[in-house]
């Protein structure tokens, strides 16, 4: 059996990514290498003597979380000014944290 088990994202500030994925998405810190019951874990990797910000590419790699409470993280998004693509075609919309990583933001099918 295969099983996923995180996502990195190399930082350049932990606190204030720790904050970002706090107000944007409620995340919270977890200190466990394991989730006993398989739940999804981002892994922020700081690295302490790095002193600029990472080449992204051209962000084609991101996270994606599905909502019932699209309506309302729109609004949020939009209130923090880290909404950095929108496509409303798909009905989708991505925010970008503070190293530029971008995580698109899906209405839960109805």
């Amino acid at each position: 059996m295969t099983a996923f088990y995180h996502f990195n994202f190399n930082v350049l500030d932990l606190e204030r990514s720790v904050a970002f994925y706090r107000e944007a998405l409620g995340l919270e810190v977890v200190r466990e290498k394991t989730a006993g019951d398989g739940s999804f874990q981002l892994e922020l990797t700081w690295l302490r003597d790095r002193e600029k910000a990472y080449d992204l590419g051209e962000c084609e790699f991101h996270l994606a979380f599905r909502t019932d409470e699209y309506d309302a993280l729109y609004r949020k998004h939009k209130e923090m000014g880290c909404i950095c693509y929108e496509n409303p075609g798909m009905g989708v919309y991505f925010i970008s944290d503070p190293d530029g990583y971008w995580t698109e933001i899906v209405p839960e099918k109805k």
